[in-house]
């Protein structure tokens, strides 16, 4: 299944390090031997919700082997330096859903997961408040 590396970075004000446009130049090369390309690079964020004031990078692999592979390897690991070391940022590891993914089932699985604690949570109670009664 589909996997996604996703960075939100936090730009400066300042111009662009030549570290960060070597690295720039060099991660695409990191990326091909996993299966990795871009979906989302540089691209402006038309924000419609919240604020978004900073740069998102998504990168789409085959699975999360791949992902965590690539982002593990020597060649990444060699260039990660050049962009952090003047780029703040949060970079994580996300699987994607499937076609078939159905955001009803989930809704109704996460429904009944906290109706099923809360009941639980009644049932540890319900022994407590008998004896409770019991003692008056």
């Amino acid at each position: 299944m589909t996997a996604y590396a996703i960075a939100h970075l936090r730009p400066t004000d300042a111009p662009v390090e030549d570290e960060v446009l070597s690295y720039i130049e060099r991660v695409q090369g990191t990326m091909k031997p996993y299966g990795g390309r871009f979906l989302v690079h540089g691209a402006e964020a038309e924000v419609v919700e919240g604020t978004w004031p900073d740069a998102l990078v998504m990168i789409g692999f085959p699975g999360m082997e791949e992902a965590r592979a690539w982002y593990a390897s020597p060649a990444y690991q060699e260039i990660l330096p050049l962009r952090t070391r003047h780029l703040d940022g949060d970079v994580i590891i996300v699987p994607g859903v499937g076609p078939e993914y159905d955001a009803s089932a989930t809704a109704a699985a996460m429904r009944a997961a906290r109706d099923r604690a809360a009941q639980e949570a009644e049932d540890r109670v319900q022994p407590v408040r008998s004896s409770v009664r019991a003692a008056r």
